[in-house]
């Protein structure tokens, strides 16, 4: 079983949610992103992104483009990060999700990027610039070597939502307004409406990212689905603070899970 079913699984026995959390591989160097990667694990994270910097993010917004640049001046190569997990592996189990875009997968060769997946121990890929329609372009590589190619849908997705939903892996990642990703105050999105329509279809957990930038909205999403996403307010953090940041996004991450397990009785 992929470690994201056992994680979903095991939270949903103790009637706990979700925490995702996402930072930029080699952002601050590779070094810290391995710190990083242990110090949300030990604030409560369950599940952690690692982004791939790529030159053109057209999905991010300034803060996760800011790191990107940051990581690709740093020298960081998708061999390194793999490296990266293959050490990170041998401290823990956490699953751990690369999100990417589809060019840096069809250079890095997808047949050899997916067998180092299952080698190094990732268990999911999320594609934000591949349309659910084109999902063949990567799945059969997925299945073949266990790695859940993780959809999207938004509130934009209207009746694509139904089959978006019927045939997604691992979890539905839900975007929670349109847009690009990044830090917000507030939401316009009818979540009571959306998550129903969902709900109805889908197979798999359901988490909320784009936009949640503290334990309040952390808080706030919640009662809608089962897990949340955080990452731009992580990235930001670790853009201020540098190679220093484990511990501020270490005590941030308590935060957010704190806020998660507030109304657990």
């Amino acid at each position: 079983m992929n470690r994201i079913d056992q994680t979903f699984e095991a939270l949903k026995q103790q009637g706990k949610k979700a925490l995702i959390t996402f930072v930029t591989a080699g952002d601050a160097g590779l070094e810290t992103t391995e710190s990083l990667v242990l110090a949300m694990e030990k604030a409560g994270a369950d599940i952690i992104e690692l982004g791939i910097p790529f030159s053109d993010p057209i999905a991010e917004g300034p803060v996760i483009q800011e790191a990107s640049v940051r990581s690709l001046k740093n020298g960081t190569h998708l061999l390194d990060v793999f490296q990266m997990v293959r050490r990170l592996r041998e401290k823990t189990q956490i699953p751990l999700v690369m999100m990417m875009y589809l060019n840096s997968i069809f250079g890095f060769g997808t047949e050899r990027f997916f067998t180092l997946c299952q080698e190094t121990g990732i268990d999911a890929v999320i594609v934000p610039d591949m349309p659910f329609e084109e999902k063949d372009e990567i799945q059969g590589f997925a299945d073949r070597h266990g790695v859940y190619s993780i959809s999207l849908v938004a509130p934009t997705s209207h009746d694509r939502i139904a089959m978006i939903a019927k045939e997604s892996q691992g979890f539905l990642y839900c975007v929670s307004s349109t847009g690009v990703t990044g830090m917000r105050n507030q939401y316009t999105t009818d979540f009571q409406e959306f998550f129903g329509t969902i709900k109805k279809y889908a197979k798999v957990p359901c988490a909320v990212g784009f936009g949640i930038s503290g334990p309040k909205q952390a808080a706030q999403m919640k009662d809608y689905c089962d897990g949340v996403i955080v990452g731009s307010a992580i990235v930001n953090l670790v853009g201020k603070y540098g190679k220093e940041s484990p511990k501020p996004v270490e005590e941030f991450v308590s935060s957010l899970r704190n806020a998660l397990d507030e109304s657990i009785a």
